[in-house]
């Protein structure tokens, strides 16, 4: 890796009416040039190394350590099993032990993992030409969301938390792009963005992205 590219994560809203709710429920965001491409083999390098981290007694013990915990929490509060549908880091370690190691799938893909396995905490990627200027958040999705003519919103529902700027949403929370929302080939700048929720610390939250920006700097 090369220095750090000069470039900040600055905080994304969050909708009043979520603060009471869920305390800590955090959203930071960062722009920054790049492409989709192959990673360097120092990326492909590091992927194998941390694929070292993960036995299947590693996945039973992730559970009782504090970041993985806030995230189980978090998902039962949003009505979601986290025994059915993983939490970020425990979902790519079950998927490390199913094929046998992380495997590349790209440079955005490739940080985005890197990042989740260093920190616990996940990153996603959009094509940020999308991003309205007002920048990412999380808010619910509403009725004029769903109202757009647009087939990528058949999966949501009003009322439901997304990863949104005020004009139109991205993603589910916690959930990957929208078709059409995601990096292309045609993608020349990349917003990175990442969650975190009640009892994950701060630093953790922006030091996944700053491994982001350390890659691809």
């Amino acid at each position: 890796m090369s220095d750090p590219i000069s470039l900040s994560p600055a905080a994304g809203f969050v909708e009043p009416s979520l603060h009471g709710e869920f305390p800590g429920l955090r959203l930071d965001w960062v722009t920054v040039p790049a492409r989709r491409r192959n990673s360097p083999p120092a990326l492909v390098a590091r992927l194998k190394a941390l694929s070292s981290r993960y036995r299947g007694a590693d996945v039973v013990a992730m559970r009782t350590k504090a970041v993985p915990q806030a995230f189980r929490i978090f998902f039962r509060q949003i009505g979601l099993d986290p025994d059915v549908t993983r939490i970020p880091n425990e979902a790519a370690a079950v998927a490390r032990l199913l094929h046998g190691g992380f495997r590349s799938a790209g440079l955005i893909e490739d940080i985005c993992l890197v990042a989740l396995i260093e920190t616990g905490v996940p990153v996603w990627a959009l094509d940020a030409d999308l991003v309205d200027e007002g920048g990412l958040g999380i808010r619910t999705v509403t009725q004029a969301d769903l109202d757009r003519p647009s087939p990528h919103t058949l999966t949501l529902s009003a009322g439901s938390l997304a990863v949104a700027d005020r004009a139109k949403v991205h993603a589910q929370l916690f959930g990957p792009p929208l078709p059409g929302h995601e990096v292309t080939s045609r993608t020349t700048r990349v917003a990175l963005f990442s969650v975190g929720v009640d009892g994950v610390p701060a630093i953790h939250i922006e030091e996944a992205l700053w491994t982001c920006l350390e890659w691809l700097g």
